[in-house]
C-alpha cells in the first residue's frame, strides 16, 4: 500500500518532523481528521485481500463443484431419460461402438502436466512445512534401510496420489447427478429393461455404462453386452496373472468392473454399488483375485489400469 502524499497529511500532522513521519501530536491530528481511520480499514482490507489469497493458492481459486443452475422437475427427468434411452437404442442398432466413445488422454497433456507439477510442487512444501502431512511423515518412520531412499516430499507425493484418486472417484460420481440429482443411477437402472447391445432383458449383473464420459448419463448393459462393447468377450492374457483373473472371472460369472469395486471396497475407497449383495460379490472376487495371484489389491487395480478394464464407476 502506497503512503499518502505529504500534502495530503493535515495540517499539524508533520509539525517539528522534516522526515515525513507524523510525530506523536501529529498522528492525533490524523485521527481527528479521520484520515488514520481510513488508513486502517483499507490496511485491513489488503490484510484480507492477502490471506484469502494465501489460503486459496497461487495456483487459482478454491474449487468449487459445478452444479446445475437449472434443475429438472420429476417429469422432466423422466421424459428426457426416455429420450436418451431411445436415441441410444438406435445407436446400438447401427453401430454399438456408438456406446462406446472415449478421448484420448493425450488431449489433455498440458492440463495433467500442470496438475502433476502442482501436486509436485505442493506436496514438497507440505513435507517442510508443520501440519498433518509432515505430522503423518514423521509418526509413520521409514525402515532404516529404506529411509534414504525414499525422500519426504516423494512420500508426501504418493500420499497427493492418492488423495487425488479418492477425491476424483467422488467427483467422477458426482457427475452422474448433475442432471438428475441424488436418484440419477437408480432412474437409469429403471429406464431400461433390454440391454441396448444384445437386446436380451436384463439380470442382477447388469452394469451401468457410460457412452461418452462428458456428464451425460450411464446406460444400463447387460455383462455380456458390457464385455462385447469393450471388447473383452472371450479375452485371453499373456500374462500368469491374466490367466488366473480370467479363470477365476469367468468361474464366478463375475465382471471386471465387480474386481474394481471390491478392491476399492476393501481398500477403504469410495466406490457405487448396486446392492449389498453386489457389493459382497464384488468383495468376494478381489479376496479370491488377491490369493490366486499373490497381489495386493492396489497391485490388481493397476493391472486393471494397464489393461483398460472395468472402468471406474460404470
Amino acid at each position: 500500500m502506497n503512503a499518502p502524499p505529504v500534502d495530503h497529511f493535515p495540517a499539524g500532522v508533520l509539525d517539528h518532523n522534516p522526515s515525513g513521519v507524523p510525530t506523536e501530536g501529529g498522528l492525533a491530528e490524523l485521527y481527528k481528521s479521520g484520515l488514520l481511520t481510513r488508513i486502517l480499514r483499507r490496511a485491513a482490507t489488503l490484510a484480507d485481500e492477502m490471506t484469502e489469497g494465501f489460503l486459496e493458492g497461487s495456483h487459482g481459486g478454491v474449487y468449487t463443484r459445478p452444479t446445475n443452475q437449472t434443475p429438472l422437475t420429476k417429469a422432466e427427468k423422466s421424459d428426457l431419460l426416455t429420450e436418451y434411452v431411445t436415441h441410444y437404442r438406435r445407436v446400438a442398432d447401427r453401430d454399438p461402438q456408438g456406446l462406446n466413445r472415449k478421448l484420448e488422454r493425450d488431449a489433455f497433456a498440458e492440463v495433467l502436466d500442470r496438475v502433476g507439477a502442482l501436486l509436485l510442487e505442493e506436496s514438497a512444501n507440505l513435507a517442510d512445512s508443520p501440519g498433518v502431512v509432515r505430522t503423518f511423515l514423521d509418526e509413520n518412520p521409514l525402515p532404516e534401510g529404506m529411509a534414504s531412499r525414499l525422500p519426504d516430499d516423494f512420500r508426501a507425493f504418493c500420499l497427493a496420489l492418492n488423495a487425488l484418486k479418492q477425491w476424483l472417484a467422488k467427483e467422477q460420481a458426482a457427475t452422474d447427478r448433475y442432471l438428475l440429482g441424488g436418484v440419477s443411477r437408480q432412474m437409469c437402472r429403471a429406464a431400461s429393461q433390454a440391454c441396448l447391445v444384445t437386446g436380451l432383458p436384463l439380470a442382477i449383473d447388469a452394469e451401468l455404462h457410460h457412452p461418452v464420459r462428458d456428464g451425460r448419463p450411464p446406460v444400463l448393459l447387460s455383462k455380456a453386452g458390457h464385455d462385447q462393447l469393450e471388447g473383452q468377450e472371450g479375452v485371453d492374457f499373456a500374462d500368469d496373472v491374466g490367466k488366473s483373473l480370467v479363470a477365476l472371472r469367468r468361474k464366478g460369472n463375475r465382471s471386471w468392473v465387480q474386481l474394481r469395486n471390491g478392491c476399492l471396497d476393501l481398500l477403504g475407497q469410495p466406490t457405487v454399488v448396486r446392492s449389498k449383495a453386489m457389493a459382497s460379490s464384488g468383495r468376494s472376487f478381489a479376496r479370491g483375485a488377491k490369493s490366486q495371484t499373490g497381489l495386493g489389491y492396489q497391485d490388481l487395480l493397476d493391472w486393471l489400469d494397464k489393461n483398460g478394464l472395468g472402468e471406474a464407476q460404470d
